[in-house]
């Protein structure tokens, strides 16, 4: 499995990336935070085992560290009290000047920190389901059992009209959309997400709900792709994004 290297690195370099994209918006703060839980967080369940083997009291520990070793359960369960604590750390960092805040000059707020560990949550994941027990992984499975690896894929006439009309209404909207120099980001993002919808409905019915599976589109595994894409890339960014909008701030949390 990945270990402290590639987490720490490709979390660092995606929230780099936003930065500098935001134009400091996405703050070190926001950084920091997200890069240490994109590594050490779920994974601390897993270091809670090991201290505990020396102590002989591994059996509930390792219980409860199943449960945080979760994209879901880390930030359901530690969520909420990690969020407070490194809000108080951003905070501290402020105050004593050692880390700079760049575009508000202002603490992360508890919500910001809770998206923030989401976002490392699943980014985590993200590498961890690639890139560990050899390949075998639930998640990395399901991916490739959702193609066609019975031979040579048929290739049906309903699904080339139903794949290709989609496909062109996702580029027909989008020039659409974005015609002459208005760019409308946020409605882009609505066509892609209801496109994105259409298509799984497709790989599913054809898939899921057919009295004989079918090939969805040839050989290709597009449902187990698009459903993984979206929950463990293109979340994470979503929730660093809204990071950057902070909804009210306590008076406490601003720097003196």
């Amino acid at each position: 499995m990945p270990g402290p290297g590639p987490h720490l690195m490709f979390a660092m370099a995606s929230g780099l990336c936003l930065t500098t994209t935001s134009n400091g918006r996405f703050s070190p703060h926001h950084t920091l935070v997200y890069t240490i839980n994109a590594f050490f967080g779920p994974d601390i369940g897993s270091f809670s085992v090991w201290l505990a083997s020396f102590l002989g009291g591994d059996t509930v520990v390792s219980f409860v560290a199943n449960l945080i070793h979760d994209p879901f359960g880390y930030f359901i369960i530690l969520g909420f009290p990690l969020s407070s604590l490194y809000s108080k750390i951003s905070s501290l960092l402020l105050r004593s000047r050692l880390l700079h805040a760049s575009h508000s000059r202002l603490p992360l707020t508890k919500m910001q920190c809770f998206l923030l560990i989401s976002a490392g949550s699943f980014t985590h994941f993200f590498l961890d389901h690639l890139f560990e027990e050899n390949g075998k992984t639930t998640m990395y499975k399901w991916i490739l059992g959702t193609g066609w690896w019975d031979g040579t894929a048929p290739i049906y006439p309903s699904a080339v009209v139903v794949v290709g009309f989609l496909c062109l209404c996702l580029i027909g909207g989008f020039l659409y959309l974005n015609r002459a120099s208005s760019s409308v980001s946020f409605h882009s993002m609505i066509l892609v997400i209801v496109i994105a919808a259409l298509y799984c409905s497709w790989c599913i019915s054809q898939i899921y709900w057919t009295s004989k599976r079918r090939p969805a589109v040839g050989e290709e595994a597009d449902l187990g792709v698009l459903v993984f894409l979206a929950v463990f890339f293109f979340l994470p960014y979503a929730l660093c994004i809204m990071s950057m909008y902070p909804r009210g701030l306590d008076s406490d949390q601003i720097p003196r």
